[in-house]
């Protein structure tokens, strides 16, 4: 019995410790500090949002400016004042020598101008003959058979009359050289014989004018750039020009 008592008397005892210890920890754990926070991480921005009628603005003003054209046709019989760019002549020109032109002056077809001043024109020789000894003029002639079309319309193909140049007859210029040797003979042979010496002399000299003549070539035909030429078109011609 005895035993039982001092056991139990024992286990209040240990308890009591129990209970008087747990007030002391939970003041000690109370007045503990507590350890510094860490640092929040910086705020993010948040993203914006797309603007679905700001968008469709943007692209409506940065859509490229294309330009719109419509189809002009200039009608055969159009009349094409021309400056030569490339020299032109009887005498040192050769079949299939490129010639090159410009407008002196816009085409304008229903008040639309279709082909502006300046535009090039580039064609070939169709015939060259120098002047004879004897008989023949010279001549010269060429047509256009390409536009280059200004900006990037590139070029087109055309038709054209062609353009002739036949040099002046030199009749008038022949006979003067005749007349003259004549005279200067008949002159000579008057001082030198008399009367019959006169009739010989302008037999002389008339000759002598003559063998001149025949030895001399006529005169040729040059154009050099800058020289103004005119021709017509001999079939329409298609042409892209600005809308408005």
């Amino acid at each position: 019995m005895r035993n039982l008592v001092f056991i139990l008397g024992l286990s209040l005892a240990l308890s009591g410790c129990t209970k008087n210890d747990s007030p002391e920890k939970k003041v000690a754990a109370d007045t503990k500090e507590p350890a510094p926070a860490a640092p929040a991480p910086p705020a993010v921005p948040a993203a914006p949002q797309p603007d679905d009628k700001a968008d469709k603005d943007k692209k409506d003003t940065a859509a490229p400016n294309v330009p719109e054209y419509r189809e002009v046709i200039i009608p055969a019989g159009t009349t094409l004042s021309l400056e030569l760019k490339s020299a032109v002549a009887s005498d040192t020109s050769k079949v299939e020598d490129q010639v090159r032109a410009a407008l002196r002056s816009p085409v304008t077809v229903e008040g639309v101008q279709a082909l502006p001043a300046g535009t090039s024109v580039i064609g070939h020789i169709t015939s060259a003959e120098r002047s004879g000894k004897v008989k023949g003029r010279a001549s010269v002639a060429f047509r256009f058979n390409t536009i280059d079309l200004p900006g990037e319309r590139g070029r087109e193909s055309i038709s054209t009359a062609t353009v002739s140049r036949v040099a002046a007859t030199t009749k008038k210029k022949d006979a003067t050289k005749i007349g003259i040797g004549a005279g200067a003979g008949a002159a000579i042979g008057a001082i030198v014989g008399g009367g019959s010496g006169a009739a010989k002399g302008a037999a002389i000299g008339g000759a002598a004018g003559t063998g001149t003549v025949l030895a001399t070539r006529g005169d040729e035909v040059r154009l050099g750039p800058g020289a103004a030429v005119t021709t017509k078109l001999t079939a329409p011609l298609t042409v892209r020009v600005p809308a408005r």
